[in-house]
């Protein structure tokens, strides 16, 4: 039996609402909740410091108080330490002791709103410049040198290329799984550029804007190629294509400053655990090229 015309209207005006209804949860209502999550206030929990570390606390410069865990260095050099979004330095305590077997001072920050640092939570970082220069001050009065590269997992590492003009005192950054966390750093993808592609980032991005009062920091692009001193380590994981697209555009832009290594079959931050050897190797040359080569001279 064919529908009556009007039973066919209702039918095709619930077609209409329910289309709508979806296009509305997948493009407005879906990015506004993650933004939700980005700033909501959980916090990893941290447990006692590796060997040879030590708690300390630190204060950036509006005043939040950060918590660390520090160990000095032993060949004249200290790394920054990052971790990434909603973690802690927890996540980062296997990289923290590798660095410090190799002689590097060390130190794992809580950023704030993570971990047991204080300040307001927003997963994308945008305040973590401020985090960055409370690490590089504390560095510059603990340690003979002035001597200072960084590391950042995830968030961390977008931390740090944003924060790399700001700081020309970090001279080495390895960016272990950064992309992007703003709408102009997305489109700096050719294939993000479009409006369709976009869309709901700019919801997502807009809503942590109105939920926090803050706005994104300096694109990544822009600071990393400000930071003309400074020299990239980049590492991307083979299984995230999206990953590996940012990180080649962020090598091609850098030129002879980046070296990129793709870390084959593996998903997001997960190159040290697959391959803890090559990991440390890559990672200890690229610090001992840049800070305590033969050629490296301190800062004045």
């Amino acid at each position: 039996m064919k529908l009556k015309l009007p039973n066919r209207r209702r039918a095709l005006r619930w077609f209409v609402i329910l289309a709508a209804v979806a296009i509305l949860a997948l493009y407005i209502v879906m990015p506004a909740v993650f933004a939700i999550v980005v700033v909501f206030p959980y916090k990893e929990s941290v447990g006692a410091p590796p060997a040879g570390f030590t708690e300390i606390e630190l204060a950036a410069e509006d005043g939040v108080t950060l918590k660390a865990w520090y160990a000095p260095a032993t060949n004249g050099a200290a790394i920054i330490l990052l971790h990434g979004a909603g973690g802690s330095r927890e996540g980062v305590r296997d990289h923290a002791a590798m660095l410090a077997e190799n002689g590097y001072g060390v130190l794992a920050l809580d950023m704030r709103g993570h971990g047991e640092s204080g300040g307001t939570t927003n997963r994308f970082g945008w305040q973590g410049t401020r985090d960055v220069g409370a690490a590089v001050a504390f560095l510059r009065e603990r340690e003979t040198s002035n001597l200072i590269g960084a590391l950042g997992l995830s968030l961390g590492g977008e931390v740090l290329l944003g924060a790399a003009s700001a700081y020309p005192e970090i001279r080495a950054i390895v960016a272990d799984g950064a992309t992007q966390r703003s709408v102009a750093e997305l489109r700096a993808l050719d294939s993000e550029r479009p409006l369709y592609r976009n869309f709901t980032a700019r919801v997502m991005y807009a809503t942590v804007q109105l939920l926090t009062g803050q706005d994104p920091p300096k694109p990544l692009l822009d600071s990393m190629r400000e930071a003309e001193s400074t020299a990239f380590l980049l590492v991307a994981a083979g299984q995230d294509d999206m990953e590996v697209r940012f990180n080649e555009m962020f090598a091609a832009t850098l030129g002879e400053r980046a070296t990129l290594w793709v870390a084959p079959d593996v998903g997001h931050t997960r190159a040290f655990s697959r391959y803890p050897e090559e990991y440390e190797q890559r990672v200890i040359a690229f610090f001992d090229a840049a800070l305590t080569g033969p050629a490296t001279e301190p800062a004045p």
